[in-house]
């Protein structure tokens, strides 16, 4: 009797436990497949197969302590998926997704960087997958190419100055005034000018040919009064801000004025100007490869960091938002442009970012500029 009567004991905690066990996942299933408002109803059939996939692989060029408040608000809406970010730069993040293609071996879900040329023509030449996210609607026109990429960001190019060794009222205010005031002052700017290395790094070559465009002949005049003054070429943002902040360069121009902003708020000696003529933005396209081997996970996080929440935790991390929605306390695409005095100018994802891809317009531009500096 008394074997019978702890058998039941048992079987009564074994049946127990399952209830609860099954009711605790239901309740996880219940929540992690919730529909975002606007969202088409079987949304949750991505959600899920998403959360079987269990996990999404991003090749990207941004800092990665910039996108950890994006990681755990993503991972914390959709348990189970976690994000594996791999920072290879630009053009490192632009070759890979070509060889692993050629070679048939796709690692990659998502390519995120701010080199839009070299984006673009990454979905131009076959390496992605369209897809048209829920979010689009709520987007700039500007953003969105073909359905397959998408801005996801707003970020304005500077100016940064060493405040211990420049005025704030002696920053040029425009590109004509920069360029007189490195003429004017080559000799004590000696080897104290800096700005991207366009051959080495993808978005600065980007940042420079849409200068081009813009300013037209003048921009080469700039180029040459860099040359004038042995002006000094980086290849990543750090690098520059460490030159700057330290005082082994004054004046650096095309910075990129997210992570500038944010820098200058724990370092005194790093100054940041707008441009009154115009300033310069860019994005970072995110696009899902064709052979994304986590295909929904990437649709998941791709919506994600395009919805309000997402945008939200990208700029508390220091990454303006793409969207004028996200509440106070962090930068906005609207923010930006009053800071930039009405005169923000987005670079449009479009198929003109294709014209400096041409190899014998990325050739002869490269050329033009290493002469007038002086290469």
């Amino acid at each position: 009797m008394r074997e019978i009567r702890i058998r039941a004991l048992l079987d009564h905690r074994k049946t127990l436990g399952g209830v609860v066990g099954a009711a605790l996942l239901a309740s996880a299933g219940a929540v992690f497949a919730q529909v975002p408002d606007g969202y088409p109803a079987d949304y949750t059939n991505i959600a899920n197969a998403a959360k079987k996939e269990g996990k999404v692989v991003i090749y990207t060029s941004t800092d990665l302590s910039q996108v950890n408040q994006l990681k755990a608000a993503f991972e914390k809406r959709y348990p189970g998926v976690s994000i594996e970010f791999n920072d290879l730069g630009t053009s490192g993040t632009y070759n890979r997704i070509i060889s692993e293609a050629a070679a048939g071996q796709t690692a990659a879900d998502l390519a995120w960087t701010n080199a839009m040329d070299q984006q673009i023509k990454l979905v131009a030449d076959g390496y992605a997958q369209p897809y048209k996210s829920p979010e689009s609607k709520n987007l700039p026109d500007w953003a969105i190419y073909e359905n397959t990429a998408y801005g996801t960001t707003v970020e304005p190019l500077t100016l940064g100055y060493n405040t211990a060794l420049m005025k704030k009222e002696d920053v040029p205010k425009t590109r004509a005034a920069l360029t007189k005031y490195i003429n004017d002052n080559a000799q004590a700017l000696n080897g104290k000018v800096a700005t991207f290395d366009p051959e080495k790094v993808g978005s600065g070559f980007l940042f420079h040919t849409y200068d081009l465009k813009h300013l037209g002949n003048s921009f080469w005049d700039l180029a040459k009064a860099f040359g004038k003054a042995n002006g000094r070429l980086y290849s990543s943002t750090g690098q520059l801000r460490e030159k700057l902040v330290s005082g082994e360069h004054i004046l650096v121009f095309n910075l990129i004025g997210s992570y500038a902003l944010d820098w200058a708020k724990t370092s005194p000696t790093l100054g940041v100007a707008f441009t009154e003529d115009y300033t310069q933005t860019f994005s970072r396209p995110l696009f899902i490869t064709k052979d994304a081997p986590h295909p929904n996970a990437a649709r998941l996080f791709l919506d994600f960091i395009l919805s309000k929440d997402g945008q939200r935790a990208m700029a508390q991390g220091g990454i303006p938002s793409i969207r004028n929605d996200v509440g106070d306390g962090v930068l906005s695409i609207k923010q930006l442009d009053e800071m930039a005095h009405g005169h923000l100018v987005p670079i449009h994802i479009d198929a003109a970012l294709l014209e400096y891809q041409e190899p014998k317009k990325r050739t002869e531009f490269l050329r033009t500029w290493n002469k007038a500096i002086g290469r």
